[in-house]
């Protein structure tokens, strides 16, 4: 029943919507639509209607009838708790005092007064049988019926408990099918967008308040209009045919708990509502006030594609409001460092006398970021660990590197290197590689990580403290003395998880990696020692994903607890926790400058988060089941986002808008990454296939005037052919995890299925 708030644009439509119904009774308001409820003439104070004007005192006096429930089963500190939370007067309980403040109304403005009614004993026990005692019960006495409620506060103060007769659902449902069936097309696809909240709601008070018969036979009648991409929550939903089946069911809460959001634009929603008080429709009305937001636009009407892309996700489409938030995208000023001359460089310069002309190309390479970009966050806006000296060498091997990077492009795709993990009858679940992809580590479902070296040197543990003591610490190469020779081996096993491992990821400096396990909890992982550190306990259920920030020391997870966490390595507790989500945050991943993190959740949304203060900045929706893959583009301008509906979908950050679909897999997808350069996308999915897409050409394609259009909806080219530059099949390996080397060669991981 939490209505999510808006901008001031969207209030002034959501107190439209709140307002209405009470103008059945108090003169036409069909020509003024547009204006808020406090502006529209022909309409006298809210006292002279029939219907209370707004839905607050209806709230108010269910919360006095609880309070009076409460009070009588000797619950007297729960009463004060919740009374002085809501703020009511002390005697707001009283009955007498109840009956003397509604007399004397007149005169004061207290709590009771405001409800705008009688709020006396008799009319709050009276309410509360209605808040939970079903239509259909005849005999039981109030208070066995809100006994048999009392483990469920949520049931006790449930919207379920309209009276409406069963028999009628249908007939309403019907009569609003047949108006949208008939209206004009421009506006039949937006309308529609009204029958699968409708559908659920009405199905779902049928179940609560009792007519198990009627509730089934409504179920199966219209189940079929419903869009295929609900099919799994229908399917939830048709377990559901008996009150006591709705007591924490996740899927039941998700729907009483947010409003369905629509998207409807000015006309279509004037056309429905005329409809609908013409007909006197209040049971359909009420479900429209009390379950669903909707965001008007000023505008034409959207098509059936445009949406059929947005829709899908738990709770309808995201509010304008949600994605208008200013997100600095750009990244962050690198740190001047200075390029050393390779040997080779050093040599030529000897035999010519000096240096190379193509060297101040190298330059520009190091200094590619050291303007500052006007999208980007300030360096000092969260605060960010110091380059060590070591973090210095890994640059500069950065850049070298980067100088021999192979510029992609559709006439020049990488090469792609496949990693098959054969005989992993442990069962492989996750995949990572270092950033310098000199190591690969595999979680797997037998609770063990496995790393192992991909290049000729050795994974070797530090020597034992007795053994250090010995070594001369003012030698050059005392890194390596340090190491010990005897434990050199191509693969460590690190044991500590009681239960599967889900996620794993590397630190930027190879010096640690991150663990998540069903067990609830995140390792982190020395690579000196091979070693568990830490052992970070906050989720209560498994953790899905985790992922370190591109600086280092930050790291995110997110669990089966719906939210997501961000974690400091030197901190026990989180730093932040997003929530938010409606279902399972099943993948993490930061934005290049570590300013924000995105989330991707089995309610088939993204959600874009600020680290510094820990509001979601963007929501995304479009996807049609669980989000399993996310990847920044390499400017922090796009994100490209992978789910089992076994799409690609591409979002413009800035805007908050999506801007492209990728169609071609056949199975979920599990990983995407973009090329070093950002020239070319990569997704690898269950369907054993890599798939390269033209990245640029998908982002250059954009009219950015598209972007200024009022409503914000852009019309989505269906060029995926035109953007798909191969794919790759393997023999029988899904592909679990992709990675760009820092050269642009393609690394791919996943476990053989024979």
């Amino acid at each position: 029943m939490a209505a999510v708030q808006g901008g001031p644009a969207d209030a002034v439509e959501e107190k439209d919507i709140k307002t209405e119904p009470s103008n059945d009774g108090c003169g036409s308001n069909n020509t003024n639509e547009g204006r808020a409820a406090s502006e529209s003439p022909g309409c006298g104070p809210p006292a002279a209607c029939t219907k209370p004007a707004a839905a607050a005192p209806e709230d108010q006096q269910t919360l006095l009838a609880v309070l009076q429930f409460l009070k009588k089963n000797k619950l007297i500190e729960s009463v004060d708790i919740l009374r002085r939370e809501a703020g009511l007067p002390e005697d707001s309980l009283d009955p007498k005092g109840g009956d003397s403040s509604a007399g004397g109304s007149s005169g004061g403005g207290g709590a009771a007064a405001a409800a705008g009614g009688d709020v006396d004993g008799a009319d709050a026990s009276a309410l509360l049988s209605r808040v939970t005692a079903s239509s259909s019960a005849a005999a039981p006495a109030p208070t066995k019926a809100a006994g048999e409620d009392q483990p469920d506060v949520n049931v006790v103060l449930s919207a379920y408990s309209q009276q409406g007769d069963p028999k009628l659902y249908p007939v309403y449902y019907n009569g609003l099918k047949r108006f949208i069936e008939s209206v004009l097309d421009c506006h039949r696809a937006e309308l529609s967008q009204v029958f699968y909240p409708l559908f659920v709601h009405m199905y779902l008070e049928l179940v609560y308040n009792n007519h198990e018969s009627e509730a089934k036979a409504f179920f199966d009648k219209f189940r079929g209009d419903q869009e295929c991409y609900y099919e799994d929550d229908l399917r939830i939903l048709s377990s559901l045919s008996k009150r006591e089946h709705m007591r924490g069911n996740e899927t039941l809460l998700d729907f009483r708990t947010s409003k369905f959001v629509l998207r409807i634009s000015r006309d279509s929603y004037q056309l429905l509502k005329r409809h609908l008080q013409e007909r006197q429709n209040n049971q359909i009305w009420n479900i429209i006030q009390e379950h669903l937001y909707i965001d008007i636009f000023d505008g034409m009407p959207r098509s059936k594609s445009q949406i059929d892309a947005m829709s899908g996700s738990l709770a309808g489409e995201a509010k304008r409001e949600a994605n208008k938030a200013k997100v600095y995208y750009g990244l962050l000023k690198e740190p001047e460092i200075e390029l050393p001359l390779d040997d080779e460089d050093e040599e030529a310069e000897n035999e010519e006398g000096k240096p190379k002309k193509k060297k101040p190309k190298k330059d520009s390479v190091g200094s590619k970021s050291k303007k500052q970009d006007p999208n980007a966050p300030q360096q000092t806006r969260i605060p960010l660990p110091e380059l060590k000296d070591s973090d210095k060498l890994d640059k500069i091997m950065y850049m070298k590197e980067a100088t021999k990077r192979i510029r992609l492009g559709p006439d020049n795709l990488p090469s792609i290197c496949f990693y098959s993990f054969l005989n992993a009858y442990q069962g492989l679940t996750a995949v990572d590689f270092t950033d310098d992809s000199s190591l690969i580590a595999g979680g797997f479902a037998d609770s063990t990580v496995r790393v192992w070296s991909v290049t000729p040197k050795k994974l070797r543990k530090v020597k034992s403290a007795a053994d250090l003591n010995l070594i001369d610490k003012e030698s050059d190469d005392v890194l390596e003395r340090i190491m010990d020779e005897k434990t050199a081996s191509e693969l460590k096993i690190l044991y500590g998880h009681s239960g599967p491992v889900y996620g794993i990821s590397f630190s930027p400096d190879r010096n640690y990696l991150l663990s998540s396990s069903e067990d609830g909890t995140v390792r982190l992982w020395s690579l000196q020692t091979f070693t568990c550190l830490v052992g970070y306990k906050g989720h209560n259920y498994p953790v899905w994903d985790t992922h370190f920030s591109p600086h280092g020391y930050y790291f995110v997870s997110g669990g089966h607890d719906r939210v997501a966490r961000l974690w400091a390595t030197d901190h026990y507790q989180p730093l932040r926790i997003f929530s938010g989500h409606l279902a399972d945050v099943t993948c993490t991943r930061f934005h290049p400058n570590s300013n924000y993190v995105a989330t991707g959740s089995s309610d088939r949304t993204i959600r874009l988060w600020d680290v510094l203060n820990g509001t979601c900045v963007r929501i995304f929706t479009g996807h049609k089941g669980p989000i399993h893959a996310l990847a920044f583009s390499p400017n922090g301008k796009f994100l490209a986002s992978g789910a089992t509906d076994s799409r690609v979908l591409l979002w413009d950050i800035g805007h908050g808008l999506m801007i492209g679909e990728l169609k071609g897999h056949t199975d979920s997808i599990y990983s995407l990454r973009f090329s070093r350069d950002g020239e070319i996308l990569a997704s690898g999915s269950m369907d054993n296939t890599v798939r390269l897409w033209n990245a640029t050409k998908a982002f250059d394609d954009l009219e950015t005037d598209d972007f200024t259009a009022a409503t914000g909806h852009v019309h989505l080219q269906d060029n995926s052919q035109e953007l798909l530059l191969g794919a790759y099949m393997s023999k029988s390996t899904p592909v679990i995890n992709l990675h760009f080397t820092r050269r642009n060669l393609l690394l791919a991981a996943g476990s053989y299925n024979p």
